[in-house]
Order: structure tokens, then C-alpha cells, then sequence
């Protein structure tokens, strides 16, 4: 067995690769079947929100200097 990434041979890469492989398709997997499947479709049909009048927000809690 090979403790060092630098020594190992080319089976060893190997296998790691194959690991890494398979733990992202299991990642990826779970990710999908982990969603929400939400049905957008009766959302579609409800009235757009429209904008109203515009609005102007001031403050002057700030110090004015001459």
C-alpha cells in the first residue's frame, strides 16, 4: 500500500480517480432527487402585480456644513 500520493503508482491513481468519480455522481444524484418538484403552473395564471405611483424617500439626519 502506498502512503504517499508522490510514490503511488498508476493503480492507485487509478482507484482514487474512480473514488472521486463515484462520489460525485452519488453527490450529483442526491442533489436531484433531493429538489422540490413545485408546480409552477398555477402561479402562471394569476394577474401580473403591477407598479404603482412613484415614491421620493428623503431624510436629513445628516449635518450640514457651510
Amino acid at each position: 500500500m502506498n502512503h504517499s500520493i508522490h510514490s503511488a503508482d498508476r493503480s492507485t491513481h487509478l482507484k482514487i480517480v474512480v473514488v472521486a468519480l463515484i462520489a460525485g455522481i452519488a453527490v450529483t444524484a442526491f442533489g436531484i432527487a433531493a429538489r422540490t418538484n413545485a408546480d409552477y403552473s398555477q402561479t402562471a395564471s394569476h394577474a401580473p402585480v403591477k407598479a404603482g405611483k412613484p415614491v421620493v424617500v428623503t431624510s436629513s439626519n445628516g449635518s450640514m456644513v457651510r
